[in-house]
């Protein structure tokens, strides 16, 4: 099984979605928010992540000058431990040291443990927690950042 990466295109936002609410339940952005977040470009940059025409992974971010932030990174869970998270994530640093950003931020789940590790292990720094920021169950949201100038993982 080969996964292939490409730029997300308009067709995927069904794809999108369904992923999305397996994935985020509460949290999942709607069919909507998909078509706002495209809209966005050039300054904002999507990648999908493909098995044959199946979506099973997509990343996002916003190039906004010095600092870049991840809008969204998620895998399918039966692609999930194989490393498509840190491939996904190389991608978007990669993007956003390309557009000038110095740094790039995200919040994370403080009850996603796996994601949290991901992002330590790949350089991010715990830098402040939004208390309650994610309904329900008022979960904290841990916001990250990794300076990119310098940036080792190339």
């Amino acid at each position: 099984m080969t996964v292939q990466l490409r730029e997300m295109q308009w067709p995927d936002i069904e794809q999108l979605t369904a992923l999305d609410e397996q994935l985020f339940e509460h949290d999942a952005w709607s069919t909507r928010s998909w078509w706002s977040e495209l809209a966005g470009r050039p300054r904002r940059h999507y990648t999908v992540a493909t098995v044959d025409d199946t979506i099973v992974g997509y990343g996002g971010i916003d190039c906004a000058g010095s600092t870049a932030d991840v809008m969204t990174i998620a895998v399918a869970p039966g692609q999930q431990r194989h490393g498509l998270g840190r491939t996904l994530l190389h991608r978007l640093r990669s993007q956003a040291r390309e557009s000038g950003a110095e740094a790039l931020l995200l919040e994370v789940r403080a009850d996603n443990e796996p994601a949290r590790n991901l992002y330590l292990r790949t350089g991010f720094e715990h830098i402040r927690t939004r208390r309650g920021y994610y309904h329900p169950g008022n979960v904290d949201a841990h916001i990250m950042r990794a300076h990119l100038v310098g940036d080792s993982e190339q």
